[in-house]
């Protein structure tokens, strides 16, 4: 009998492919499968059955078998499958590029068959040698790294994938530990897969009623919104879940935003319980450890997984709890390929699963609010900081108005970190710009270098001497003239996370200054490194963007200074206020964590403004009530639900007239489904990497008729053929 298999491929078509199953592969939908695809001989591509059937519409000589199954992989569960579809309804997105998008890389790299034993390598177990405890005495205090590596290998054996725990860069220093003969693999046992429990620490009383509420048996809402202060312990609240789901034999799966929060996290679970297996996922791993931790959670070995928006998809037969950390963040929604949110995403797979989900912020988004309000979450408050000594912060402002910045620093600011040191605390100064200026300019003329292929300007990077677009990545070296007028100085306009770092270090040059932004750890492990060192008191001013602004406790910080804190009080984009009191609460939250009182001082212009004055009063909740008054009378979310079609060309003509052929086909499917169609206008970034962007919004007041709507319009629009335009499809944006 005719044998056919419905594979989903990594293509850009919503269909199924059909193939020939051989008589000698047993196929279940869920399994991967390596299938002949494209016309070169012999190429194949990696692809997931989806439907088995003994027909097609396609004659038999026509067909091509598949080539092979993937080993040492299983099938994907049908409840991930079930997951994988909504995601595909939902956002429009191809089914086969949906799934294969999840998959590790190395799967799709062709380095299946390898799959088993860079697993078993991955989990062989290494222990420290005789030279490498003399090492571990002799080694310079600088390399913290090492050391700390060395230290967890004196204690017990442990895996590659238990080190990472200690450092992102475990794999290159183990390698370089085994060369200087410091560590050897051992034939001990690494730890134990049955977890136990470090020590525990005492509850609060609002820690208690959280996890009550979360517990509760009956009828009680699975999805819970977890709104605690900073500093309130959430993360005890989440140990404490995964220990019950420890205790059931089941998994955890925890969310974060990016990936320089799943160190601190990784290390807290890990203290919690050490012989747990843990399991990593985010793009910043390497992609063999990235495929032994994904096998892992398929296979059930791993315990509990933390990974960043992707891990959503990651296969765990016997999941039994899901948490998404500052559930707020919008790194929680993919801005490439299938514009997804983790977070939505999450709360469907805990619904079908029917586990309970957390979600947690200090500073929850206003549409997971407004849900609970409507019953669809149960809202958990704790008011509390959980170091009993510990108390909010007092928010003073500087007014920008009355005192001027020399170099982005006031008078005011200057003496509170002078103070601060001191008393032999820790500062912090929080900009959310990166780079030295965000522009030169001519004094003479007023030319300002912009970008070649963008619609905006060059960022100044002084150290470098280099001008950078942080949109596509241009780069070029800095000019010492003007190009316009030949006037042979020009200035830094405005200030960045570089610029605050040299003000710092030349008003207090004793002082130990590191800064954190994306381009001072753009070196793997150094972000780690120097979080670490923040945190045990080896520095005294950190200058930073939002890398800092979440997810952190560094005990000896007792200030925070804000610059640059009105760019977003005048921004079009109506989540820039919501997004402006989430930053500067979170960021303020960083100070008087432990016994020491905090301060937090924001330089500004507009100290009367809603966002700053809900700030002040550490009252986000006042703020949330007049957002969500302002938005309910324009009808935007969560009050309506949005969707863009953007779209690109080198000709700003081609595009104008693909949105214009969108817009007319949208008119016939709007009117009796009540969705409106906006004219196409230009995007944020008009011009990016050298491609003309407009876009196009649809509104509707019910969800499930924007979806009947768009699946008919899309279904048109997909038939055009407008071959100069690049375009997609953004259900539920975060950025209009």
């Amino acid at each position: 009998m005719l044998r056919i298999a419905r594979v989903g491929l990594d293509v850009p078509l919503f269909q199924t492919f059909d193939f020939l199953v051989p008589t000698s592969l047993d196929l279940s939908v869920g399994q991967l499968v390596r299938v002949p695809f494209g016309r070169r001989a012999g190429h194949t591509e990696l692809g997931v059955v989806l439907e088995l059937d003994s027909k097609s519409d396609f004659a038999p000589e026509r067909l091509k078998p598949i080539d092979s199954a993937v080993e040492g992989v299983a099938t994907l569960d049908p409840s991930l499958l079930e997951l994988f579809g909504f995601c595909s309804r939902y956002y429009q997105a191809p089914l086969g590029q949906v799934i294969t998008a999840t998959l590790p890389p190395a799967l799709r790299a062709h380095m299946r068959a390898e799959a088993s034993a860079k697993r078993k390598a991955i989990h062989a177990a290494y222990e420290i040698t005789d030279t490498g405890r003399v090492a571990l005495l002799t080694l310079p205090k600088r390399a913290t790294a090492m050391r700390l590596l060395l230290d967890a290998l004196g204690g017990q054996p442990h895996t590659i994938g238990a080190l990472r725990t200690i450092h992102a860069r475990a794999g290159a220093l183990l390698r370089q530990a085994i060369q200087h003969g410091w560590a050897r693999q051992s034939t001990a046992q690494a730890t134990s897969t049955v977890a136990t429990i470090g020590e525990v620490p005492e509850l609060t009383a609002d820690q208690k009623r959280a996890l009550d509420a979360i517990n509760q048996p009956g009828n009680q809402p699975r999805a819970h919104l977890l709104q605690g202060i900073t500093g309130s312990g959430k993360t005890e609240i989440y140990l404490r879940l995964i220990a019950n789901a420890l205790s059931r034999n089941q998994q955890s799966l925890l969310l974060v935003p990016e990936i320089n929060l799943t160190p601190a996290l990784l290390t807290q679970v890990t203290h919690r319980f050490p012989s747990a297996r843990l399991a990593i996922a985010h793009s910043g791993m390497a992609a063999n450890e990235r495929l032994a931790d994904w096998l892992d959670a398929q296979s059930g070995e791993a315990q509990i997984v933390i990974g960043t928006r992707l891990a959503v998809f990651t296969p765990m037969p016997s999941l039994g709890l899901i948490v998404i950390d500052e559930e707020h963040d919008p790194s929680f929604k993919q801005q490439e390929g299938t514009r997804y949110s983790a977070r939505d995403l999450a709360l469907v797979r805990a619904s079908n699963a029917k586990i309970p989900i957390v979600l947690g912020s200090a500073t929850p988004s206003i549409e997971s609010l407004e849900n609970a309000a409507r019953g669809r979450l149960n809202l958990i408050k704790m008011s509390s900081r959980a170091v009993r000594s510990a108390r909010l912060p007092i928010v003073e402002f500087v007014n920008l108005n009355a005192e001027k910045a020399r170099d982005g620093l006031t008078d005011s600011l200057r003496r509170a970190i002078e103070q601060t040191l001191a008393r032999g605390e820790q500062a912090m100064v929080f900009i959310n710009r990166r780079g030295y200026a965000p522009a030169l300019h001519c004094p003479s003329c007023g030319w300002m270098p912009e970008c070649t292929r963008c619609s905006a300007r060059m960022v100044f990077y002084r150290a470098s001497q280099r001008l950078k677009c942080h949109h596509c990545g241009a780069d070029s070296r800095a000019p010492n003239v003007c190009q316009k007028c030949g006037h042979a100085e020009l200035h830094a306009a405005g200030q960045g996370s570089e610029r605050i770092e040299d003000a710092v270090i030349a008003a207090f040059p004793n002082a130990r200054v590191a800064r954190i932004d994306r381009d001072s750890t753009r070196r793997r492990g150094e972000a780690e490194r120097l979080l670490l060192a923040a945190e045990q008191g080896e520095l005294d001013i950190l200058v930073g963007t939002q890398m800092l602004a979440k997810g952190h406790d560094f005990p000896k910080l007792t200030l925070v200074g804000v610059i640059n804190a009105d760019s977003a009080v005048f921004a079009a984009d109506f989540r820039a206020a919501e997004r402006m009191a989430q930053q500067l609460m979170q960021v303020s939250g960083r100070a008087g964590r432990a016994d020491r009182p905090g301060r937090v001082l924001i330089q500004t212009r507009f100290a009367e403004h809603p966002v700053f004055q809900a700030v002040s009063h550490h009252d986000y909740d006042a703020f949330v009530a007049v957002a969500l008054r302002e938005r309910q009378l324009m009808h935007l979310p969560p009050f309506s639900y949005l969707a863009l079609l953007r779209a690109e060309a080198k000709s700003k003509e081609a595009v104008s007239a693909f949105l214009a052929q969108a817009q007319s086909l949208a008119k016939q499917y709007a009117a009796p489904l009540d969705v409106k169609v906006w004219e196409p206008v230009a995007a944020t970034l008009e011009r990016k990497a050298g491609f003309t962007r407009l876009q196009m919004m649809v509104q509707a007041a019910d969800r499930k008729q924007m979806q009947r709507f768009l699946v008919d319009w899309l279904s048109d629009v997909r038939e055009q053929k407008f071959s100069q335009v690049r375009w997609h499809i953004d259900v539920d944006p975060i950025e209009v």
